[in-house]
């Protein structure tokens, strides 16, 4: 990639892809955390309700993000959010720092982290929180 290219994509504002994976269908909270993001300063891409790992991996591929952020409250959380990492890895992309959120419990934070997600926020995380993680984020040099 020429120089000029990668200063110019270096300059832009951070870009985060949000998603609900799985069949989860309760959006309020995301909705809030992209919200709350994009009046921070940061471009959110958000997918939506009930997207696949593969669609997940594409749209971050394509979108050219700088992480990916998934909510999950369906207790999948352990399967889906290693789906997607093994697809990151697949695609050739693993640098893209994954976080997420949602109702999971304290023992699976540490089995979250163990598989490479960044950051893992529980109920009762502040938004300030979030953002300020998501705006300290940078990709991994690969």
């Amino acid at each position: 990639m020429p120089a000029a290219k990668v200063k110019t994509r270096q300059l832009k504002t951070k870009r985060v892809l949000i998603a609900k994976v799985g069949l989860d269908g309760h959006d309020r909270g995301i909705k809030v955390v992209a919200k709350s993001l994009r009046d921070a300063g940061i471009e959110v891409i958000y997918l939506g309700l009930h997207n696949t790992p593969e669609e997940v991996v594409t749209a971050a591929v394509q979108e050219d993000v700088d992480a990916i952020g998934l909510s999950i409250l369906s207790a999948a959380h352990l399967t889906l959010f290693k789906k997607v990492l093994q697809l990151l890895k697949k695609a050739g992309v693993e640098n893209i720092p994954v976080f997420g959120g949602g109702i999971i419990p304290d023992e699976d934070v540490a089995q979250l982290k163990n598989l490479g997600v960044r950051q893992v926020f529980t109920p009762g995380t502040s938004l300030g929180e979030i953002v300020n993680f998501v705006k300290g984020i940078k990709k991994a040099t690969t």
